[in-house]
């Protein structure tokens, strides 16, 4: 008779993966279903297109994961299973309609010179931030790879108060609270330099004058200078790759293709969870759920009270489209130090960007979405044939429920035939930047919003991210007040994944801190 596990697992993304391996790590037995054909959620890697070119899902950047507390503790035993990264020392750069650009690169000196040939206030300004980085960083990462409860905020609040004085520890706690707009504007004088930063907003759904946005692109900034970027080699899926491996290399089991209808209960207590097939699988010490939290409500039947209500109001982000293409060349860009960068936004001005995400909130298709240009066969030639490319096109905003057009061209409100044309747009502003990309293209795979969300269910509308970032359900609010740190009001009962504090990205942190917290180092 197999023994029963000591962890049960709803969902094989990362988070569930990096979970398990620390308790597998510390001698637990685990063991993780999954609803999907395979694991990994939102990052993985696939031919989507063509045989040879393989693209990444969704998620492209491991740089989060790289430096994450996770991978510190096991960076060893990841690269024994296969483990590897690709760096770039040019993670990121902005096109802008005027024909000009302005990226950011791993050589200070060089990046700064960019800024200048825009602004010799705002080149000073960036000296500046570079120069403050380290120490404004420290307080920064601090805040946000602490875990949220009471006892771990005061500590935190008094090293920083400490070391940074009542003005300094006051100045962060009003820059966390600002919008990407209002610190761009006070902090820079050129458009094209503000225009740049903000992009990174778009990506954790921070338009531009969304409170407690500037963190983002103050951050991306400055460690894209100071660290450059990190792809996984050979595709995203390598990550993934890896933490199944530790796994089962453990004793834990990862299961696909089994579908988790109900979370078992008595008496206020999780023991189990029932499959789609029946079958009904007892845990020992704790049913981790890496779930929505409208999943998490109908897997309990309600976990009662204000963490319910917290459950059923949370609010997820506008949706995604991604355009993954086989090409037989790079974007045409007009600069052509542009093929040197891994992502090249697509989004010339602040202005557009609130408009977009203004258009997607209301449920339209943005007249001119913003564009994340991912060029991964740059930085990891592995995932084509040899001379050929893949772009990795992310298109921000999309809603999750078309109920119109902005531009007044669409007529289709369901993906199934907005899918197209919406795509088309997208794929006309790539050309307005690169003349004759289209040219290039050997195969296309469009993925909407309801395909995001099929594929994985977390992806609410096609919420990459898992719900908003927004200050209402950001900190100890995430995913509610009192449940931060992943626990919830059933006994045994844990609830992790980007929903839950610290939020989405690939550094696994709300995996990381329940592991921790549940074997307590």
């Amino acid at each position: 008779m197999t023994p029963e596990p000591d962890a049960i697992f709803i969902g094989a993304g990362h988070n569930s993966l990096a979970c398990a391996c620390h308790l597998a790590a510390r001698g637990w037995k685990v063991a993780i279903y999954e609803q999907n054909a395979e694991p990994g959620g939102a990052v993985k890697t696939g031919e989507y297109t063509l045989p040879g070119f393989k693209h990444d899902w969704a998620a492209m950047n491991l740089s989060l994961f790289a430096g994450s507390a996770f991978h510190g503790d096991h960076a060893a035993e990841l690269a024994s299973y296969g483990l590897a990264f690709a760096p770039t020392a040019h993670p990121f750069a902005s096109v802008f309609p005027d024909g000009r650009w302005l990226g950011v690169s791993n050589d200070a000196a060089l990046t700064t010179a960019r800024v200048r040939g825009f602004s010799g206030a705002d080149a000073k300004t960036w000296t500046a931030l570079t120069r403050d980085f380290p120490n404004r960083a420290e307080a920064i990462l601090n805040v946000l790879g602490s875990p949220m409860n009471l006892r771990a905020f005061s500590s935190l609040g008094w090293k920083t108060w400490r070391k940074t004085g009542a003005g300094g520890a006051l100045d962060l706690a009003q820059f966390l609270m600002m919008s990407p707009r209002a610190w761009l504007d006070q902090t820079f004088e050129s458009d094209h330099v503000k225009a740049m930063l903000a992009a990174w907003g778009m990506h954790l759904d921070f338009a531009p004058d969304i409170a407690g946005g500037a963190v983002f692109p103050y951050l991306e900034g400055m460690a894209g200078q100071a660290f450059g970027m990190v792809l996984g080699a050979g595709g995203a899926s390598t990550m993934t790759n890896a933490m199944v491996k530790m796994i089962e290399t453990r004793g834990g089991q990862v299961h696909c293709n089994a579908e988790v209808t109900e979370i078992n209960q008595a008496a206020g207590r999780a023991f189990g969870i029932t499959l789609a097939n029946g079958t009904k699988i007892k845990a020992q010490k704790a049913v981790i759920a890496n779930v929505s939290p409208s999943a998490l409500t109908k897997l309990t039947g309600g976990t009662g009270g204000r963490h319910e209500k917290a459950m059923r109001d949370f609010q997820h982000a506008p949706g995604t489209m991604m355009i993954h293409l086989a090409m037989d060349a790079l974007p045409n860009w007009t600069a052509r130090e542009l093929k040197r960068f891994a992502y090249v936004h697509l989004a010339p001005s602040m202005d557009q960007m609130a408009r977009t995400y203004a258009q997607a909130k209301a449920g339209l298709l943005p007249d001119e979405p913003v564009i994340v240009c991912g060029q991964p066969t740059v930085v990891d030639p592995s995932r084509a044939p040899a001379g050929k490319h893949v772009l990795w096109l992310q298109i921000r905003m999309a809603p999750g429920q078309i109920k119109g057009d902005a531009k007044d061209e669409i007529t289709a409100t369901d993906w199934t035939d907005a899918a197209e044309p919406f795509a088309n747009r997208a794929l006309d502003i790539l050309e307005r930047y690169a003349p004759g990309t289209r040219k290039h293209i050997l195969g296309q795979h469009i993925v909407t919003p309801d395909m995001l969300e099929a594929d994985n269910p977390n992806l609410v509308g096609g919420d990459q991210v898992c719900g908003s970032h927004h200050l209402h359900q950001h900190f100890m609010n995430r995913p509610a007040r009192g449940y931060a740190d992943g626990t919830t009001p059933i006994k045994n009962l844990y609830h992790t994944g980007a929903a839950v504090w610290p939020g989405g990205g690939t550094g696994a942190g709300p995996g990381t801190m329940l592991a921790k917290k549940l074997v307590g180092k």
